[in-house]
């Protein structure tokens, strides 16, 4: 008697077990959210530690800013990826040979150009050295450069195309000289909307203003040179 009194104490405990377990799954069911419900939480967040930025899932993203040019508006400095500037002399960065410098044959150094805009009317090609001394040393000044000039050979001129007056006074190009440690030297290529109306022999200031308005983009190519003492 006490033997069948304890197996129906035990199916009674197996039996309220079950309820329990079947409880806690239909409590489990009935708290996920339904299957076809991917949205992120309205105040899901993710962010790292203190001080790291917290993004709000919950926000849209912001896109990429668009950039607008107006048609002849300044647009000097605006980033682009098509013109380019290069030398088979050096690498930008690079040392300038000593044969396109004053201690050598003091000539320009071989010059190319891509990526010329199909809208653009003339080149102009500024050589400057930002480390002098005195302040910014220009060393050649050239503008109404045709647009498709591609390349400028060692110790030449483009034809039709017009000279400035350098930091010596003169209307040609002057190698780098740096008095002292190294300089860098800035080969600015510029394309332009229109042709420029100055007398030869302009200083780069008059240049400079003269384009104002007028430059579809830009690109460098950067030498340096150090005369070792």
């Amino acid at each position: 008697m006490a033997d069948k009194q304890q197996r129906v104490d035990r199916t009674a405990i197996w039996v309220a077990v079950l309820i329990g377990i079947v409880a806690i799954i239909v409590v489990i069911l009935v708290s996920l959210p339904p299957a076809s419900d991917t949205h992120v939480p309205p105040q899901q967040k993710m962010g790292g530690a203190e001080g790291e930025e917290v993004v709000d899932l919950s926000e849209p993203m912001p896109s990429d800013p668009v950039i607008t040019l107006e048609p002849g508006a300044e647009r000097e400095g605006a980033m682009t990826d098509a013109l380019s500037i290069t030398s088979s002399a050096f690498e930008n960065t690079g040392t300038i040979p000593t044969e396109y410098t004053a201690d050598g044959r003091d000539v320009n150094p071989p010059l190319a150009f891509s990526g010329v805009p199909a809208g653009a009317k003339s080149l102009v090609l500024i050589m400057d050295d930002p480390d002098a001394p005195v302040g910014t040393w220009d060393h050649w000044i050239v503008w109404n450069i045709p647009p498709d000039t591609r390349e400028i050979a060692a110790g030449s001129m483009p034809a039709g195309a017009v000279r400035g007056a350098n930091g010596w006074g003169r209307s040609d190009y002057g190698g780098p000289s740096p008095p002292s440690g190294t300089h860098r030297y800035f080969f600015k290529l510029y394309a332009l909307d229109t042709t420029l109306d100055l007398k030869a022999g302009a200083k780069k200031a008059a240049v400079e203003q003269a384009m104002e308005g007028h430059i579809l983009t830009k690109a460098e190519l950067v030498g340096v040179y150090s005369r070792g003492r």
